[in-house]
């Protein structure tokens, strides 16, 4: 045999598994099937980070032993291609978006199969084409024609340099996160859909998946179910009413103030009242542009103006309290306006400290001592009612109910979740289908004109206001289909649209005539295993889920939940214990790594570093000795005689194959390898045979697929290593002839026996004290005890 050439076989194999398309899923399903997905990549041009090589490298292990044992895997690979990066690159450089685009989906292609990904290429989309975004622009008509998409006039995050909308997520302590630019907030007519009017299967759903807990957590976060009251306060002297929301209607007696969002329509509206207009007002235009997210952080200092002159009636006891606006009340949650009750609210406490306003507790844990505790912050446990009037000693759950009954609310149940913004004023994006009558009236695009296509004869460098409106192509084009004076939506979509419905095309990818046929949804259906990053855990997720409930909604589909079992990578640091940046000069490339190690090498490595979901350090040194492991795995197939193996090599053989099957399936991926590294270390010290050598290359398999696939045609095997059935271990073959058993002499282990399994007592300790470096330690002498704890210890004492 040759040494141990990684790039030589690497090539050889690749190249032997792309021709044979023999990771393409069957449409034959005979074979019980396992959709395992990646969170598709966006193509930027730098190319793979070590992200992207984790979490490719976790998912192909497992389709790689599903294969093995006899599943029908659908392991597709697409690109998320549309969005800003893209565009603000070709407004840098004037390329346009579409052609780097393809480049950097060429260079993505090239890193993955250098790597030895098994992806079903065959099923390969990306959401910049025409032929997918026609289908994300039939979703957006089939919510547009079910009342589920809506256009309004709302407060949104603008981006002054990039001239766009911006996501919550995409604005990073008042900034634009690409650019740094302070972002504004701007009313614009936009276009939405009623995610909310799922909220409540939304938060339900969650108990039947297999995801992990902190991303169950995030998403109820993000919903946010409360359960609570409708109570209005009267304005002295006026018609006008403050409605508020409260989970809290039991501590109603305690309210001292109340607080209006500086957006509530009422604060317009009593202007002629307020005594101290042109604060308020300025205050006001503060508070706009300032983004939601900036407002409500936590630990943010509280500010706030009250509205001098007017005042509010508390109607569980007709005391008058003082208004004020505050911007950590967002005028878009809840009612706009808040009771505010600071002896049992946290940062209404924080509130009333700042402004010397009262603090009333009405809630005591110690009841029915004569004298509550004095309070030094918030009591937001539970106990009973004081100070209260009727409602005193009555507990908190049923005053809820009481006090609203008797002060004219109503029991409620709000969500913290808002209708999706869609509309984006960019240029590389799918085009909204709406066009708009001379009256301004909007209509659908009919179907037979979809795809909408995006114009090319346009700048897309936004000055105000999206790139579409200056294309003249479109204005014909619309006028052309659908009269004089019509014109189209220049908007495009936001691109969390394009992947709300990605892993319905990998079903059907090729299909005309509708976004994926019933049949091979149904059957494919949900995904058994999604993989990607933790950031993705909210709005993602939230989207896809939100699609998936409409589809089954409008019977589309069976189903609810489109991912059955999902997991986070962790990420991996530089070198330093940093995120990987260029600014750091801490970043591991892929193609270097490949160049100098090869792929097994790369693939193993990043495995081995630690769990799957930690976050963890790159360590040069190590890799290194990963690779020499492969040469010592390539050295016993060298090394292979014929002959009989040792009773030690058999056991570690079915050991290892009980360990890695069952690490495999937990993903514990760098517990798996080390068990393989300690069988290698014992088929070097024992005599083994070609069926131990097999059950190694089978079990690494998965994990360094080129190597196996040499050595098993090395060993005179004429097809794929990959095709082989996944090892069964014997349960009978894990039980040892011998153990090994320590020795004590006061406290202290001075020797190690290797005894048979069925050894007995007198013959242990016999065995032990016969020992020579024992007998060096008792010195002679008589032992006080010997003590035997069965098949762990045995213990002199002397």
């Amino acid at each position: 045999m040759e040494h141990y050439n990684p790039k030589k076989i690497e090539e050889k194999w690749q190249k032997r598994w792309q021709e044979g398309g023999v990771f393409e899923a069957s449409e034959n399903f005979e074979k019980p099937k396992y959709y395992i997905l990646d969170m598709f990549p966006y193509p930027s041009g730098a190319g793979l980070h070590m992200g992207h090589i984790e979490n490719f490298t976790a998912t192909d292990i497992l389709a790689r032993y599903q294969r093995m044992n006899g599943l029908n895997v659908l392991r597709p690979m697409g690109w998320d291609a549309f969005g800003l990066p893209a565009e603000n690159y070709a407004i840098k450089t004037g390329v346009h978006p579409a052609t780097t685009t393809v480049e950097a989906i060429q260079n993505f292609t090239r890193q993955i199969t250098r790597m030895g990904l098994s992806y079903d290429w065959s099923r390969e989309i990306s959401t910049a084409t025409p032929e997918y975004y026609r289908w994300t622009q039939w979703f957006f008509l089939l919510l547009y024609k079910n009342n589920l998409a809506y256009k309004k006039k709302a407060k949104v995050n603008w981006c002054p340099k990039d001239q766009t909308v911006l996501a919550n997520e995409q604005v990073v302590d008042g900034v634009c996160e690409r650019c740094g630019t302070v972002v504004i907030q701007k009313d614009l007519e936009q276009w939405f859909f009623k995610i909310t009017d799922f909220a409540e299967e939304l938060i339900n759903d969650l108990d039947s998946v297999d995801w992990p807990s902190h991303t169950v957590t995030n998403q109820r976060n993000w919903i946010g179910k409360s359960e609570g009251a409708e109570i209005e306060f009267r304005i002295k002297n006026q018609e006008s009413r403050i409605k508020v929301f409260t989970t809290r209607p039991d501590t109603l007696f305690g309210a001292t103030y109340m607080v209006l969002a500086p957006e509530h329509e009422l604060v317009e509206a009593l202007r002629e009242n307020i005594e101290n207009w042109n604060e308020v007002s300025s205050y006001v235009s503060e508070a706009r542009n300032r983004t939601d997210r900036e407002r409500s952080e936590e630990g943010r200092e509280k500010t706030g103006v009250q509205l001098k002159g007017v005042s509010a009636v508390n109607p569980a006891n007709n005391e008058e309290v003082p208004v004020f606006i505050a911007d950590y009340v967002l005028a878009q949650y809840g009612t706009g306006a808040i009771m505010a009750v600071p002896a049992h609210d946290a940062r209404d406490w924080e509130f009333a400290k700042k402004f010397n306003l009262p603090a009333k507790q009405v809630i005591c844990q110690y009841y029915p001592e004569p004298k509550c505790p004095i309070l030094e912050e918030a009591y937001t446990g539970s106990g009973r009612l004081v100070g209260s009037g009727e409602f005193d000693g009555m507990e908190v759950e049923e005053a809820k109910r009481a006090i609203t009954e008797r002060v004219g609310g109503e029991m409620k149940t709000t969500y913290r979740l808002r209708d999706w913004l869609v509309s984006r004023q960019r240029y590389w994006g799918a085009p909204i289908p709406i066009v708009y009558d001379p009256e301004g009236n909007a209509h659908p695009v009919p179907e037979e004109h979809l795809p909408w296509t995006l114009p090319t004869d346009v700048e897309f460098r936004p000055e105000g206001a999206s790139p579409l409106a200056l294309s003249k192509e479109l204005k014909e084009r619309t006028e052309r289909i659908f009269g004089e004076g019509w014109t189209p939506e220049v908007d495009t979509m936001d691109t969390f649209v394009d992947s709300s419905w990605y892993f319905f095309r990998f079903t059907d990818p090729r299909n005309e005539k509708e976004f994926a046929s019933k049949e091979r949804i149904e059957k494919w259906m949900p995904v058994d295993l999604y993989m990607g990053g933790a950031e993705h855990a909210v709005l993602h997720l939230l989207y896809a889920r939100f699609f998936t409930k409409v589809l089954q909604k409008l019977g589309y589909i069976s189903f609810g939940e489109p991912f059955a079992k999902l997991r986070h990578q962790g990420i991996v640091l530089g070198e330093d214990n940093f995120k990987m940046s260029k600014s750091r000069g801490n970043v591991v490339n892929p193609d270097e790594l490949v160049e100098a190690y090869g792929a097994d090498t790369a693939r193993l490595y990043v495995m081995f570093m630690g769990p799957l979901e930690d976050m963890k350090p790159w360590n040069s040194q190590n890799i290194s000795g990963v690779h020499r492991f492969l040469g010592r795995v390539w050295g016993l197939v060298e090394g292979l005689k014929e002959g009989e193996p040792s009773k030690e090599a058999l056991r570690k053989q079915h050991a290892t194959i009980k360990k890695v099957t069952e690490d495999i399936q937990t993903l514990s991926y760098n517990t798996a390898i080390a068990a393989l590294m300690e069988y290698v270390n014992t088929l070097y010290a024992n005599p083994y045979g070609k069926a131990q050598v097999e059950t190694l290359l089978a079990l690494l398999a998965p994990f360094a697929p080129h190597i196996t696939e040499e050595l098993w045609a090395a060993l005179g095997n004429s097809t794929s290593i990959h095709a082989q059935p996944w090892p069964t271990h014997e349960e009978a073959l894990l039980v040892s002839d011998t153990m090994t058993i320590p020795v004590q002499v006061n406290g202290k282990v001075r020797a190690q026996l290797e005894v048979a399994t069925n050894i007995t007592e007198d013959d242990l300790k016999a065995a032990a004290l016969a020992h020579e470096n024992v007998q060096k330690y008792v010195e002679g002498k008589e032992p006080k005890a010997v003590i035997v704890i069965p098949n762990k210890l045995v213990s002199v004492v002397v």
